[in-house]
């Protein structure tokens, strides 16, 4: 049995997480990320951004004490995104899915919406296994895949 726990971001852990957004597979399949993953200085000023933001929150993957990502959860106009980002050395585990739900219990607010590319079939797997149901369907510039990518948008009603 694994201990799945979710701790605040410390600084510690931002090179893990760089390490993880480099990874070309799982870049592709996130398909909506950074524009450039290797862009360190990018990297430096969007986590100073999402942590120096209340109304973001964000919380640490460890697994048996190990950093294996991170889940948030964003405002997006009036709405709440979630999103999370586990290393693929670690998919298949179901650490995205404990890690979602363990968010959502911190969460007061319904409802909750996601958004994953149609064909990343493991983030939708793990979207559905939290509740979340398909309304909507949307399609955008992906910088992961350097295209337009369908996607499915989400929500995990009230």
């Amino acid at each position: 049995m694994t201990d799945l726990r979710l701790r605040p971001v410390r600084d510690d852990d931002l090179p893990e997480f760089y390490r993880h957004q480099r990874d070309p597979v799982a870049v592709r399949m996130a398909a909506f990320t950074a524009e450039d993953p290797d862009d360190r200085a990018e990297f430096a000023a969007h986590w100073q951004r999402v942590r120096s933001d209340p109304k973001i929150v964000t919380r640490t993957v460890t697994v048996d004490g190990a950093v294996v990502g991170y889940v948030a959860a964003f405002p997006v106009g009036e709405r709440t995104e979630v999103s999370y980002w586990i290393d693929r050395a670690h998919w298949g585990r179901g650490h995205a899915t404990a890690a979602l739900d363990a968010l959502l219990r911190e969460l007061p607010q319904r409802p909750v919406h996601a958004r994953a590319a149609k064909d990343n079939l493991g983030s939708l797997a793990v979207l559905r296994k939290c509740g979340f149901v398909v309304r909507g369907e949307d399609r955008g510039y992906a910088p992961g895949r350097g295209q337009e990518v369908e996607e499915y948008v989400l929500e995990l009603p009230a």
